[in-house]
């Protein structure tokens, strides 16, 4: 992929998207194309199909998708379907009949079934029944990566998955109803902090286990894919490393300086018990994370003192 590549970026306001193009541009990359959701819907196929007979992009990370945490994800379930299955399908598509000549389509973690062995190897997808409260997002994501198979297989396309592990860091959303448990988590604590709260109320009972990776690590390992990797099937992104809910709040807690008691809710679900990416194959291929969780949640805190809710 040279420096002078048109590269169109799906989803470059989100908290993915913008780390790569923030890395894409640190890195020189100097012809790189975005659209925010007002001047181009990716749900609108004749759009989505405009754009790309006119831009004809070279390269392309898909990045955009309706995202959220377990609220989000079990209130809006249609939406979470059909916007991601519309987004992606439009976007691979497109790629294909312009003769893109790479695409990387980013999924989650929560392709895998919820009682999936542990560590999870990209073989498991598929393997079993996925988690009830995040399904319809789920099935879209492994309908994108079919489709990415299914293209190549058919077509030759060198589109390629990566499947990222629980994301946290810049453009992150902090919204209680819509953000996932780390984002949530920083909310509650500096809200409690701020007002002298005698205690914060968390979700569950704080058992389950979960792998946290700084978005930056992901955009390098993207733009890591981009250039060495060429292979049907996906790819987990994780750091390989995780955590109790528990020991995270703690954490975040203690960093924030909150000195109340910490409440769980255990009338409240937990989701799955336990997702941990096995990274192997992405170790294999020459990649490592570098970003440690202590360094990372300290890089949030330090952006988060002075925001308003």
């Amino acid at each position: 992929m040279q420096k002078s590549a048109k590269i169109y970026i799906a989803g470059h306001r989100g908290m993915v998207g913008s780390a790569i193009h923030r890395l894409l541009l640190e890195q020189g990359y100097e012809n790189i194309i975005t659209r925010t959701s007002a001047e181009l819907d990716l749900r609108n196929q004749s759009a989505v199909n405009a754009f790309f007979a006119t831009e004809k992009p070279e390269y392309v990370f898909l990045a955009a998708a309706k995202v959220g945490g377990i609220v989000a994800n079990n209130t809006y379930r249609a939406d979470f379907v059909y916007e991601n299955l519309m987004m992606e399908a439009n976007i691979i598509h497109a790629a294909y009949v312009n003769q893109v000549q790479k695409l990387l389509f980013l999924g989650s973690s929560c392709i895998y079934p919820k009682l999936a062995p542990q560590p999870l190897k990209e073989e498991y997808i598929l393997s079993g029944y996925l988690e009830p409260t995040n399904q319809p997002y789920a099935v879209a994501k492994i309908a994108g990566i079919e489709m990415c198979d299914a293209y190549r297989a058919q077509y030759g396309c060198n589109f390629i998955s990566a499947m990222p592990t629980n994301l946290y860091g810049p453009n992150d959303n902090y919204d209680l109803e819509k953000s996932h448990v780390l984002p949530a988590l920083f909310r509650k604590f500096i809200t409690a902090k701020r007002t002298g709260a005698a205690e914060v109320v968390l979700w569950g009972t704080g058992s389950p286990l979960r792998e946290f990776m700084y978005v930056d690590d992901l955009a390098e390992a993207c733009l890591f894919l981009m250039l060495n990797h060429n292979e049907a099937g996906l790819v987990n992104v994780g750091v390989g490393e995780d955590l109790s809910i528990f020991d995270l709040a703690a954490k975040i807690s203690a960093l924030v300086g909150f000195e109340g008691k910490t409440v769980w809710d255990t009338t409240k679900p937990d989701g799955t018990p336990k997702k941990l990416m096995d990274v192997s194959k992405l170790s294999a291929l020459g990649w490592k994370a570098s970003t440690s969780l202590d360094q990372g949640l300290q890089k949030v805190y330090n952006t988060l003192k002075e925001v308003n809710w």
